[in-house]
């Protein structure tokens, strides 16, 4: 990742702990599968930690600081990491839950009515895709992604106004 010494200490924490969060996630589902012998699998997620931190170098964060050329690259980025993403939450449980810090990525790269969109479909996956596995949809299978889904909703919002503000000339 790269730190960016304009941002100020709040949205470099917010920042590193989306990112921390997903490569958490990811190392807990390629820990599983490769204790479980699934060498596809483990090499489908070490292709998703490269995709991601691949695009954490050239996208930047904020993207709307970075241009329209940053911004298209960002989507289709997030396009990638979401295709991979989807292969392996079908292959194997432990990657269902990687999901979530990419709710934030779609909060951020994409216009607000997208971004909800996107929020709402990859929720909807995970919760199907967590069932799919168990065998059976639980309440928990569908409130805790729907929970984690606000609480990223909410960290995307609070993100873009601190940056707002924070890009924003003091006033005198």
């Amino acid at each position: 990742m790269m730190d960016f010494p304009w941002l100020s200490p709040v949205l470099r924490l917010l920042r590193w702990a989306v990112h921390g969060t997903f490569w958490a996630l990811l190392v807990i589902a390629l820990a599983s599968v490769l204790d479980e012998g699934r060498s596809v699998e483990v090499a489908g997620g070490v292709l998703l930690g490269v995709l991601y931190g691949v695009g954490q170098v050239l996208q930047g964060d904020p993207p709307h600081l970075a241009g329209p050329g940053r911004a298209a690259l960002g989507r289709v980025w997030l396009g990638l990491v979401t295709a991979c993403w989807a292969v392996l939450a079908v292959a194997a449980a432990p990657f269902v839950w990687a999901a979530f810090p990419l709710l934030f990525a779609y909060l951020r790269l994409l216009p607000v009515w997208a971004g909800t969109f996107g929020v709402t479909l990859l929720t909807s996956a995970a919760i199907v895709a967590a069932g799919w596995h168990a065998g059976e949809l639980s309440a928990a299978l569908v409130l805790g992604p729907l929970a984690g889904a606000v609480v990223v909703s909410s960290l995307a919002l609070a993100y873009e106004t601190l940056c707002d503000e924070w890009a924003r000339p003091p006033v005198r």
